[in-house]
Formats: structure tokens, sequence, C-alpha cells
């Protein structure tokens, strides 16, 4: 079964933000977009250039009202001390999410049981809680944020326009396509 337009299921973990451990729930999901970004381990090589793709990017996702979670099957306290120790991962200014008990790795379909690992999963969530877009792959694959900021920018319109879609390679000011029985066949 797809995540697809479902609602996130309740949740409870911690996170290490700017300097203090907090608590992350479905509720922290909800009145603002969210993506999150899950990643298998603090302290490897491959996901800190992740982090930092995001951190770099920041500044473009709040504009865009929307709030980035990493999340690792780590506890809070690792990133914490990941986040002091990286050059890379202490870019970041937004929640690095510890999800220990697999909860949320099983709850989003990347959780990988033989390891204890997530594989790379991104989630763009809508401000209701709802799963918008999602993209898993393989571990020794890295992201391209820029892809995940022209998805969330596609969500973002068609939920505001609901009688348009975004056609392929779409990018935010582009024409857009308003479903018909007129288009069926001229495409």
């Amino acid at each position: 079964m797809s995540l697809i337009n479902t609602q996130v299921q309740p949740f409870k973990t911690q996170a290490f933000h700017n300097g203090k451990f907090i608590e992350v729930t479905e509720q922290s999901l909800k009145g603002k977009w969210s993506v999150l970004i899950f990643m298998p381990a603090a302290f490897t090589f491959n996901c800190p250039t992740e982090v930092e793709d995001a951190a770099d990017s920041y500044a473009e996702f709040q504009k865009l009202g929307t709030e980035v979670y990493i999340v690792t099957t780590d506890t809070h306290f690792s990133h914490k001390v990941w986040h002091e120790t990286s050059p890379a991962v202490g870019k970041a200014k937004f929640p690095l999410v510890g999800d220990p008990t697999h909860q949320l790795t099983n709850a989003f379909g990347v959780h990988i049981p033989e390891e204890g690992l997530s594989l790379r999963g991104t989630f763009v969530i809508n401000p209701d809680g709802v799963i918008k877009t999602l993209e898993i792959h393989s571990n020794e694959i890295a992201r391209d944020v820029s892809e995940t900021l022209r998805k969330l920018k596609a969500a973002q319109y068609t939920a505001a326009h609901p009688n348009e879609v975004c056609p392929a390679k779409w990018k935010e000011g582009e024409k857009t396509l308003a479903p018909s029985l007129d288009l069926v066949g001229k495409i």
C-alpha cells in the first residue's frame, strides 16, 4: 500500500535542535509544510553530505513555510555529538530526529530490519499531516535537495490550485495543465 495521500501516524520522539533537546510528534508536522529526510545513521560518510545539502538550502525551505527534519535510527544524544563534531552537520539549523525504537522508519516504510538502519527516504507532508510525495532509494545513492525543493513547490502549487497539475520537469513559474477532456490525446 502506498503512503501517498495518507495521514502521518501518531509518533513521539526526541530531536536535537539549535542546542536543545526537543520533542517531535505528528502534531509538530501540522500547520506548515514539512520535509522528512530519512538517513541510515549518524557518523557515516554519505549522510553528512546530505545534511549539508539540506542546510545550504534551508533558507529556501523556510521561505516556503517548510520545516526540514533529518531522521536517523540513532538517538538525539548521538545527534548532539554529530552536530558538534561534523562541520557539515554543524550547519544544520533544523531538527535532527532520533528514531532508536524504529517507530518512524517502520511507519514510513524505510526500515531495514536486518541492519537496524533506514533506507534513504524523502517525504513531503502538507500542513494537514498528509504525505504528498515520497522517494525511497538504496543507501549508496545520496539525494540532491534541489529535487526535493522542486517537488515541494509543485505540491504547494497544486494545493493552492486544485484544478491544475504540474507536468514533467515543471519548475516554479512555468505553465501548468488544467486536466480536461479536450486535452486527452492532444499532448
